[in-house]
């Protein structure tokens, strides 16, 4: 698979990688056989970078992901792991962010414990607290760095100046964000500034939770789902109005003979190098369809024809709900 960097200092890293929420029965229920199958096609096709987080499952993605490294320890020097921190309860069990050195290491060394690694390539702050300066979080994560439980850091969620602010502390090396065909929120600056700062800027969700699909989630699948029937672009009418908008999408994508996955995947790369995919599945034939956008060489009238059918501001309803949207940093 062809490869990009995590940051401009490396590592190199598959140009598509694999969003691990998807072991932790997120969007439902799945066992840790299915997921070990996902990360031995992770190896066939030559994906390296995973994507996890303490939050994921309340730790059960990473003792997934554990496991399988504890069967297969060949595969230790294979994938590149990114995990998460920040999201927790306080004493009332209201969802709260916490952003201070102490905690963020207390809780990556969970993390590598869970793993059974002594490092990560990546650390990223899962959200931001708003209390706690920027420039003062990045010194934690640059201290955190220094004692080699991880190679870099980055954040998640956060706007094109929190970005700067933190880089001309210390390097970030990813920002990661909800970034598809449907969500074109982070080309009012990230794109550009992550560009500009030598900064990878990880999308997930790049194929819409499933929108964007050959087979998309039916309205009955999404009401078991706790996170999706709560998402407005789940919702009446606008999941309809959805499905209805991306049928032309799937029909582009079966003349061009690829999934619709692999296809919104390959835009994605299209928008810069620096761009990563990490779509998420509990399905090998679904991962596979993702992974075909690494292959494909999309052409100036390619592009043009997927915006054709898919024009910025065709998606029905927020990505977010108001309860959702605690946490992430909007901006313009």
């Amino acid at each position: 698979m062809k490869t990009r960097k995590l940051g401009k200092h490396g590592p190199d890293i598959s140009a598509i990688g694999y969003g691990a929420m998807s072991f932790s029965n997120f969007y439902g229920p799945t066992s840790e056989a299915e997921s070990h199958a996902i990360l031995d096609r992770c190896r066939e096709k030559g994906l390296t970078h995973l994507d996890t987080s303490n939050v994921y499952g309340m730790g059960r993605s990473e003792e997934v992901i554990g496991s399988y490294l504890n069967q297969h320890p060949e595969a230790r020097n294979f994938f590149e792991i990114a995990t998460k921190a920040a999201i927790t309860k306080d004493e009332s069990g209201a969802r709260t962010f916490r952003n201070d050195r102490k905690y963020l290491e207390a809780e990556l060394d969970k993390s590598l414990q869970r793993m059974g690694v002594d490092q990560v390539a990546l650390f990223y702050v899962h959200r931001r607290d708003p209390e706690v300066p920027i420039e003062e979080v990045t010194e934690s994560l640059a201290a955190i760095v220094k004692t080699g439980k991880a190679r870099a850091f980055g954040f998640s969620e956060i706007a094109p100046s929190s970005l700067r602010a933190a880089n001309a502390v210390a390097h970030v090396a990813a920002v990661q964000s909800e970034y598809s065909l449907q969500t074109r929120s982070p080309e009012m600056g990230l794109v550009q500034t992550c560009a500009e700062l030598g900064t990878a800027l990880v999308a997930f969700s790049p194929v819409g939770r499933s929108l964007l699909t050959d087979t998309p989630l039916s309205f009955e699948a999404v009401q078991e789902l706790d996170f999706l029937r709560g998402n407005p672009r789940f919702m009446k009418p606008n999941y309809e109005a959805n499905i209805s908008a991306t049928q032309a999408f799937r029909l582009l994508a079966a003349e061009m003979g690829v999934s619709a996955a692999g296809l919104a995947n390959a835009w994605l790369l299209a928008q810069g190098e620096h761009v990563i995919p990490i779509p998420g599945t509990r399905s090998v034939a679904h991962l596979d369809d993702c992974l075909q956008g690494a292959e494909l060489e999309l052409s100036a009238e390619d592009l043009a024809r997927i915006e054709a059918v898919l024009p910025v501001g065709w998606t029905h309803g927020d990505r977010y709900s108001q309860d959702q949207w605690v946490g992430p940093e909007r901006y313009c």
